[in-house]
């Protein structure tokens, strides 16, 4: 037997003002999705924001359903709508936020594993890591430089063959 260890880099940030202009913006625009998200089941209001390598910025937000699971997360709902608009432009970094209106949290929220293997489908595609960054409801930021990172032992195509 041979041990072995997966490690998980990220940098945390206190506040979004350690951050580029652009990445402020991108957080400001995940709170902004944040606000639009249908969740009138649980009450729980989560904002994605992916920044393309042009500039561009889509959003997507969690949108509920009575059918569950027959809702989407925000984070599939932006990436999803950037494939689908934006087909060839890389993804350079996504930022989540969330909010209940039920509970308070400290913490940044992580994206759930579907959205970390959905996630990881576009990073692998581009051949190019996506940035995650997650911002709590007190402001403090955590950095993932790459969705791989949140994912180890990753399924992928070749494991299809």
């Amino acid at each position: 037997m041979e041990p072995l260890h997966i490690h998980l880099a990220f940098e945390r940030y206190a506040s979004a003002e350690e951050l580029s202009p652009q990445i402020q913006l991108l957080l400001q625009s995940s709170i902004e999705a944040m606000h639009r998200a249908y969740a009138p089941y649980s009450n729980f209001h989560v904002g994605a924001a992916v920044l393309l390598e042009d500039g561009r910025t889509i959003q997507g937000n969690n949108q509920e359903n009575a059918a569950y699971p027959s809702g989407l997360c925000a984070e599939r709902v932006a990436i999803f709508a950037a494939g689908a608009n934006f087909p060839g432009i890389v993804i350079t970094a996504i930022a989540i936020t969330a909010s209940s209106a039920t509970f308070t949290s400290g913490d940044p929220v992580t994206p759930c594993g579907s959205c970390r293997q959905s996630m990881l489908e576009y990073e692998l595609k581009q051949n190019a890591p996506i940035a995650v960054y997650l911002l709590s409801p007190s402001g403090q930021v955590i950095r993932i430089p790459s969705v791989s990172q949140l994912l180890p032992l990753y399924f992928e195509s070749k494991n299809l063959r």
